[in-house]
């Protein structure tokens, strides 16, 4: 049976690896197209994608976007989760499940709504409106991540603290903050991927200088299909793997 679970796992994880995996070979092809066997090995795509006017400012935007995003997120869900935490009250289900609806709603109904909401604010088609909408989908990352540490957060400090004369506020920087920020910093980076990968906000609502990655890899398998994308694929999915590592360290026992 043990011997079983471990060959289904096995497929498992080779059913969901295999598509990326054929990804990375295509990315250092020398040619022009999408095919197998490769006519050569080049980095030629990476170049493309590091040092043109169609790719670079894309990038760019991704990564600022990112992290502006990911700081908003978790300015606004550390203390919506710690005030969930708090809450011992009637609605707290009701309230939880609010912020958690990003996680669930498709993205096509949030861009349309957000589309609705930012149009007549002059909101939309400006960076703005692009942070605001993924720190509204990074949120829920950040209370999620930020509630599971708060679990493991003795009260009693609290109390203690406000014993000592410490403010509610200044408790909350001095006592309780520094034993949940790796729960907060898991929340941001969780935040960060939800923004490097989102597109259909940004098809929405990015106007013609907002162009992220995704937005851009879109547009070049709509345009021309050029390896390049590949190339920016392969980008995409090692940042990743970064960011799973840094939340796989920010988790580990002792850390939170």
């Amino acid at each position: 049976m043990r011997a079983a679970l471990w060959a289904f796992g096995l497929l498992v994880t080779a059913f969901l690896l295999l598509p990326i995996l054929a990804v990375l070979p295509l990315s250092f092809s020398s040619g022009g197209f999408l095919h197998y066997p490769l006519p050569g090995l080049s980095l030629r795509w990476y170049g493309v994608v590091l040092t043109s006017e169609f790719w670079l400012p894309a990038l760019r935007n991704s990564l600022v976007l990112g992290v502006a995003a990911a700081a908003a997120a978790a300015l606004l869900g550390t203390p919506a989760a710690f005030g969930l935490w708090r809450w011992r009250g009637a609605g707290r289900g009701l309230v939880l499940a609010v912020l958690l609806a990003p996680m669930v709603v498709p993205s096509i109904i949030v861009a349309v709504a957000l589309l609705l909401a930012f149009g007549p604010r002059g909101l939309a088609g400006t960076f703005a409106g692009l942070v605001i909408a993924h720190a509204m989908l990074g949120v829920p990352f950040v209370v999620v991540t930020v509630l599971a540490s708060l679990a493991r957060f003795d009260p009693v400090l609290l109390r203690a603290a406000a014993a000592c004369g410490a403010t509610p506020l200044r408790g909350f920087f001095r006592v309780c903050l520094p034993r949940i920020m790796p729960g907060v910093a898991a929340g941001a980076v969780f935040a960060f991927a939800t923004s490097l990968d989102e597109v259909v906000v940004v098809l929405f609502l990015a106007g013609p200088g907002q162009r992220t990655l995704p937005r851009q890899m879109f547009a070049g398998l709509n345009d021309e299909i050029s390896l390049a994308v590949t190339a920016a694929a392969v980008l995409m999915v090692g940042l990743s793997v970064l960011l799973l590592g840094a939340v796989a360290w920010l988790q580990r026992p002792g850390r939170g």
